[in-house]
């Protein structure tokens, strides 16, 4: 789809949450913005003043104030969306604020879709499409490791890498595209070994980034922790003094917890989701236990991360047995040995000497539970460094380089069996596609619809 140059139409939402507050800020932009404020806003002729500059005044509508508040002007292009916008500061009063949105659809203006202020920006070309993406993960984002992944985005380090490497796709294209109209000549303008070293260059930064998924997968969406063991090992415990709480019901009865407690909690940057399970134990004639662990199973095999909680006075074969059952299950785990104040720290690490990677904890006296949460971090990045890298986070990204890759190897193949230029076109063609998908070089209606209906209101 091409990009607009302008809609012929004013769009008008509530940029701030809804409910009552200190101040609101109501949005305009299109060709109308401007007008529509100002037949509103009596104090000051808004045609007459500079972009970038904001006025205090009363709004009316007609001879009925509806607030006194203050316009920031924008004018084209110098703004977010490109077009005229202007923004009003209002009272919070959520009345104050539909009457004034009211005032401004009487005087021309609609009320805004979810995310068509980015869209427009989009449209105007402020911003191309992974950038107007990385502005929602900036909204939703809740740790400081994923609002830096939107913001390298949104500042266009990942486009600027994809754009470069377009370009010189296109150079390449665009040559041996030229080679079939001297097709009876045979003659080679695109100088093929040149040519499979972009290709290879090009596999590896997708590569790169494909793997860089799920690192961003993490960032933003959090991981899962499930924290499994027998009854009695700790787990609600461990959870309470995770979340510096008493979440969980405590209690020396094996048992207690008979179905699973979720709680979140930040740590380095990262969301846990920490599911605190009830007892595994396999022999039990209580039903609601026997669906309790049942449950647990099940949350085991589904998380990102297992802690299995052990207690140290634990047989050691018991616990080796332990370690081949979950390993078995092909799951990321971290073998956590519990209650060394009964059994005493030294001791306890001499009887597990031999066993790999435990990490020896008192959860009722808070002992080494810095060490644990940076073991789970650890688990979790695998010894990848948070840096100004561009990671992946978004899943249509994720699907367009994956298919990228694809067609990238096809090229790869084509050039190796020296296929006719023609086919090798087609190929090329195929990863340009992709390659446009992401950054908005190539883009249909739906496709826009889709992404930004998922934006808030007045974004």
């Amino acid at each position: 789809m091409n990009k607009l140059t302008g809609w012929d139409d004013t769009i008008v939402a509530l940029a701030t949450p809804p409910g009552v507050g200190a101040i609101g800020i109501i949005r305009l932009s299109g060709m109308k913005a401007i007008r529509i404020v100002n037949n509103l806003f009596p104090s000051k002729d808004l045609f007459q003043q500079q972009s970038h500059t904001i006025h205090v005044g009363f709004l009316k509508d007609e001879e009925k104030v509806l607030d006194e508040g203050v316009i920031s002007l924008f004018k084209a292009p110098r703004s977010y969306t490109g077009e005229d916008v202007v923004e009003i500061s209002c009272h919070g009063s959520s009345y104050i604020q539909q009457r004034i949105i009211e005032a401004c659809i009487k005087n021309g203006a609609r009320l805004a879709k979810p995310g068509e202020f980015t869209q427009r920006a989009f449209l105007h070309g402020k911003l191309d499409l992974a950038q107007a993406e990385a502005v929602a993960d900036i909204i939703a984002s809740n740790t400081d490791a994923s609002l830096r992944a939107a913001l390298h985005t949104m500042r266009g380090g990942f486009s600027t890498k994809l754009k470069e490497l377009r370009e010189r796709l296109i150079r390449f294209s665009a040559l041996i595209e030229l080679e079939l109209d001297f097709s009876q000549e045979d003659v080679e303008f695109a100088d093929r070994k040149q040519f499979y070293e972009l290709v290879r260059e090009i596999q590896f930064t997708t590569t790169q980034l494909i793997a860089s998924f799920r690192l961003g997968n993490v960032i933003k969406n959090g991981v899962s922790v499930a924290i499994i063991g027998k009854p009695n090992a700790g787990k609600s415990t461990l959870l309470n003094v995770l979340l510096n709480e008493d979440r969980a019901i405590v209690s020396d009865i094996p048992g207690t917890t008979r179905d699973t407690i979720e709680e979140v909690i930040n740590i380095d940057g990262i969301l846990f989701r920490l599911i605190d399970t009830a007892g595994i134990r396999h022999h039990t004639s209580d039903v609601i236990e026997t669906a309790g662990v049942e449950r647990s199973l099940e949350k085991m095999k589904q998380a990102d991360l297992v802690v299995y909680l052990f207690d140290v006075r634990d047989e050691k074969t018991e616990i080796g047995n332990l370690k081949s059952e979950i390993e078995k299950y092909q799951l990321n785990y971290l073998l956590v040995g519990n209650k060394i104040d009964s059994a005493g720290e030294s001791e306890s690490k001499a009887k597990f000497a031999g066993t790999e990677n435990i990490i020896f904890i008192s959860a009722a006296e808070n002992r080494h539970i810095e060490v644990l949460k940076e073991r789970m971090v650890d688990a979790v990045l695998r010894g990848e460094v948070q840096t100004e890298s561009t990671i992946i986070t978004n899943a249509r990204h994720y699907h367009a380089l994956k298919e990228m890759g694809k067609s990238l190897i096809d090229i790869k193949k084509g050039l190796d069996s020296k296929i006719p230029g023609d086919l090798l076109a087609l190929d090329i063609r195929r990863c340009l596609h992709y390659l446009g998908e992401i950054t908005g070089e190539v883009t249909n209606e739906d496709m826009l619809d889709y992404i930004f209906s998922k934006f808030c209101i007045g974004k």
